[in-house]
C-alpha cells in the first residue's frame, strides 16, 4: 500500500483554512465534529485537530463535507495560492 506523500511538509493543504474559517464562525472543533457526524461522516474532533494541523490526510469527500459543515465554497478551503 502507498504511503500518503506531504507537501511543506502537511498531509493537507486545506487545515489551515478550515481552522481559520471555524474561529471566524466561532465554531469549536466539538461542534465542528458534531455536524460532520450528523451528515454521516466518521471523524473526531482529535481528528479535526489534527487535519487543521497538517497530521492527517483527507479526503476529497472529506473536503466536501467540511464546506457543507461551515457553509462555505469548498474552493475557500483551498489556499489562494
Amino acid at each position: 500500500m502507498q504511503k500518503n506523500k506531504k507537501f511543506n511538509d502537511s498531509y493537507n493543504i486545506v487545515g489551515k483554512n478550515v481552522k481559520r474559517i471555524r474561529k471566524e464562525k466561532k465554531i469549536t472543533q466539538e461542534d465542528l465534529c458534531a455536524r460532520m457526524q450528523v451528515m454521516g461522516y466518521q471523524i473526531s474532533r482529535s481528528d479535526i485537530s489534527k487535519l487543521e494541523n497538517g497530521k492527517k490526510f483527507i479526503a476529497d469527500f472529506e473536503v466536501y463535507g467540511f464546506a457543507k459543515a461551515l457553509k462555505v465554497s469548498i474552493l475557500e478551503l483551498f489556499p489562494k495560492n
